[in-house]
């Protein structure tokens, strides 16, 4: 009986990564759990594995808690597959989606196959593991949705309604929230207001008020 080691990588975090021993005669669903054990994640929600190309195409599906659509369809259950009954290539590859509500992609690569297993490891076994797999917030959780969506309000939202364009922010920034910034607005009537004062050593002579001497010409 062969071991066959996978390099399990997420398609978004290529810095996590697990690699998992598993007998050759054990399931699809055995690999779907191991890998659930080694990310904490919860095993028991819709997920497939897809017999893969080289670039990571898409091909037979194998199924863990299908839908009904996939059901009628007859797809194959992880339960039901033996992991040597689809390896193909020294170098298989599948691509694996984990919780269809809620999806993670990842690249899951057969990357050695070992003849002898070890009568002191019980199988699937963690041989490595790298990296915080990424949280999943609970969407019955409402702490964490909220906790989740708290920094996504702000100025952002208020210009993308605006239909502000980048160029003009920095306009939009001396503005208060119901126009010119109010110390802009209260330098300006200072100066306006310097302008209209008058004083004694103005001279009114050209304007025509009087008071004056009219030139002779």
């Amino acid at each position: 009986m062969a071991i066959y080691r996978f390099r399990v990588s997420f398609e978004d975090y290529d810095e996590v990564v697990r690699e998992i021993d598993i007998k050759s005669t054990q399931r699809f669903e055995d690999l779907h759990k191991a890998i659930h054990r080694s990310t904490g994640y919860d095993p028991e929600k819709s997920s497939s594995f897809y017999v893969s190309t080289d670039h990571w195409i898409k091909g037979e599906e194998i199924a863990y808690l299908p839908n009904q659509r996939k059901i009628d369809r007859g797809v194959s259950l992880m339960e039901n597959v033996k992991l040597s009954s689809l390896i193909e290539d020294p170098h298989q590859k599948f691509y694996y989606i984990y919780n269809f509500d809620r999806p993670f992609d990842f690249h899951v690569e057969l990357i050695k196959i070992i003849l002898e297993t070890d009568p002191n490891i019980q199988y699937p076994y963690v041989v490595k593991s790298i990296g915080e797999a990424p949280k999943i917030f609970d969407k019955n959780n409402p702490e964490a949705l909220a906790a989740a969506a708290a920094p996504v309000v702000s100025e952002f939202d208020f210009l993308n309604e605006l239909d502000v364009v980048p160029e003009d922010t920095e306009e939009l920034e001396a503005m208060g929230g119901t126009g010119i910034n109010e110390k802009e607005q209260s330098d300006d009537e200072e100066e306006n207001h310097d302008e209209d004062v008058f004083t004694d050593d103005d001279d009114f002579e050209d304007e025509g008020y009087g008071g004056g001497k009219e030139d002779d010409y």
